[in-house]
C-alpha cells in the first residue's frame, strides 16, 4: 500500500515558554518530531512531508538528521490545521496513494495503530483516529452513527449533548491524497476560532456521500505535549512503557524507576542493569551484559559477557567486544576495546584500539588531542599498560608490550618490549622537615600580620 506522511510541526508552543520550537523538545533523547517521523517510517512511506513554521531552520535540521529525504515546507501563517496540511499539496502533487496526517507534538501514536488506519483507508474514504477519553475536556468529539463517522465537532462549537460524548478526536487522519486536498479546498473558517479546521473534511466528505469511519487506540498514544508539565508526563510515560518492555523481554532492572532509556535503546535478554543507569541515543547492548550502577552510555555497542561500571561513561563510537571490563570512573570515546581486554579504573581511552586481553592500568590516559587534531593510539593484544601511563598519540604499543607505571610514552613500543619513561628519583635527606618548618613559619607570620 502506497502511503505518504504529512507531519504538522509549525507551532511555536507558547506554553512551553521556550525559544526552542515545541516539536524539538526531547523525549527519551530525541525531539518529539523524530518520534512522530519514526512511527510513520515503519510504513515505508513514499514521501515524508514536514510542515514547519516557527523555527523552520531548526525543524528542518532535526528532520533531516533522522531522515535526509524528508521534504520540509513552511507554513508562514498559522491559520489552522487544514491550512497547515494544504502546505504539503505541491510536494505530493504527483503522489497517488494514502496520505496520513500526524502531529509533531503527539509523539506516541504506534506503528500498529497507523497500520490499522491504512488498512481501514482501503475500505472507506476518510479514516480518523479516535480515543475514549477519561476526561474529554476540550477535545473535539467524534459523532458516529454505527460505524459511520458523520462529523467532528470542536469543543468550542459543541453543544452540551455533544460535549457529553467521550469518543474524542486525536487529529490523526488517513485519506487518499488527492481527495484530501480536494476536500481541504472547500474548508472555510466560519467557526468560533476563525481557523480552517482539518476536521471539517469529515462533514464535507459525508455531504458528497463518501464514507468515513474512526479507528480507536489507547488514550496514551494520543498524548499531546503543550507545556513543560506535559513534556515531563510524556517522558515518564515513555520510560514506564520502555522499562516494562525490557522486563518482559528478559532484561533485569534492579530498580526500574531509576533507569532511563532512549527512543532507540536496544538491550538483549539476560542483561543485568543496576540502579541509576542512563542510556542516551544510539546504544545497543547484547545479551548477558552487566551494567553497573551510575553508568552513562551513548552512541555505543556493548557485546555479550561484558561488565560496565559502576560510574563508567561510554561515549559515541565506543565499541566493547565480548567479555570486556570497563570499570569505575572510566571513560571510553571512539575506541574499540577488543575481546577480554580490561580498563578497570580511573582511565580515559579515546580515539584508540585496545587489543584482545590487554590490561590498562589505573590512571591511564590516551592523550589524543593536540589542540587542533585528534590522533589515534593502538594498544596491541596482551599488552600491559602500567598505572598512570600517558600515551601521547599517535603511538603504537606492540602485542605483549608493557609500559612502566608513571611513564609518558611518546614513541612506538615494539612487541614484547618494556617501555620506561620517568625522571630519576632524587632523595634529599631532612629536606621534608626543613620545608615544613619554613612553611609553618610563613603561615604564623601571616596570621600575626592579620
Amino acid at each position: 500500500m502506497n502511503t505518504s506522511l504529512i507531519i504538522l510541526a509549525a507551532g511555536k508552543g507558547t506554553r512551553m515558554n521556550s525559544e526552542l520550537p515545541k516539536v524539538l523538545h526531547p523525549i527519551a533523547g530525541d525531539p518529539m518530531l523524530v518520534h512522530a517521523i519514526a512511527a510513520g517510517a515503519t510504513l515505508d512511506p513514499a514521501h515524508t512531508v514536514v510542515v514547519a513554521g516557527h523555527g523552520a531552520e531548526a525543524v528542518t535540521k532535526a528532520a533531516h538528521a533522522f531522515d535526509e529525504t524528508a521534504i520540509v515546507v513552511v507554513q508562514h501563517e498559522q491559520l489552522g490545521t487544514a491550512h497547515a496540511v494544504n502546505q504539503a499539496k505541491d510536494a505530493l502533487a504527483d503522489f497517488d496513494g494514502t496520505a496520513i496526517v500526524l502531529y509533531g507534538d503527539t509523539p506516541f501514536v504506534s506503528p500498529e495503530t497507523l497500520e490499522r488506519m491504512v488498512q481501514a483507508a482501503q475500505e472507506v474514504d476518510v479514516v480518523v483516529l479516535g480515543f475514549e477519553a477519561a476526561d474529554p475536556g476540550r477535545y473535539g468529539r467524534l459523532i458516529l452513527e454505527g460505524k459511520s463517522l458523520e462529523r467532528i465537532i470542536e469543543f468550542k462549537d459543541a453543544n452540551e449533548a455533544e460535549r457529553a460524548i467521550t469518543l474524542c478526536n486525536s487529529g490523526v487522519i488517513a485519506c487518499d491524497s488527492a481527495l484530501l486536498f480536494d476536500l481541504i479546498s472547500e474548508v472555510d473558517n466560519n467557526n468560533a476560532s476563525g481557523e480552517y479546521y482539518l476536521t471539517d473534511i469529515i462533514g464535507l466528505a459525508r455531504a458528497r456521500g463518501l464514507r468515513a469511519t474512526a479507528v480507536t487506540c489507547d488514550e496514551a498514544e494520543t498524548l499531546g505535549v503543550n507545556s513543560r508539565a506535559q513534556l515531563a508526563e510524556a517522558e515518564a510515560a515513555f520510560q514506564a512503557r520502555a522499562r516494562a518492555i525490557l522486563l518482559e523481554d528478559g532484561v533485569t532492572l534492579q530498580a526500574p524507576e531509576t533507569v532511563y532509556l532512549a527512543r532507540d535503546t536496544v538491550i538483549g535478554r539476560d542483561t543485568l542493569i543496576e540502579p541509576n543507569v542512563v542510556f542516551g541515543p544510539g546504544v545497543t547492548v547484547e545479551s548477558g551484559v552487566h551494567i553497573r550502577a551510575f553508568s552513562h552510555l551513548e552512541g555505543c555497542h556493548v557485546s555479550r559477557g561484558s561488565v560496565v561500571g559502576p560510574y563508567a561513561r561510554l561515549r559515541p563510537g565506543a565499541e566493547l567486544e565480548e567479555n570486556t571490563r570497563v570499570g569505575n570512573f572510566v571513560e571510553i570515546k571512539n575506541a574499540v576495546v577488543a575481546e577480554g581486554a580490561k580498563v578497570n579504573h580511573l582511565s580515559y581511552i579515546g580515539d584508540a584500539f585496545v587489543g584482545a586481553r590487554a590490561n590498562i592500568g589505573a590512571g591511564t590516559i590516551t592523550c589524543n588531542y593536540d589542540g587542533v587534531m585528534k590522533h589515534h593510539t593502538h594498544i596491541g593484544a596482551n599488552a600491559f599498560i602500567g598505572s598512570n601511563t600517558m600515551l601521547v598519540a599517535p603511538v603504537h604499543i606492540g602485542n605483549g608490550a608493557m609500559t612502566a607505571s608513571g611513564s609518558v610514552i611518546t614513541s612506538d613500543v615494539e612487541p614484547d618490549a618494556l617501555a620506561l619513561s620517568r625522571a630519576p628519583q632524587v632523595e634529599k635527606p631532612g629536606m621534608a622537615r626543613k620545608l615544613m618548618d619554613i612553611l609553618k613559619a610563613k603561615k604564623a607570620k601571616q596570621q600575626r600580620g592579620s
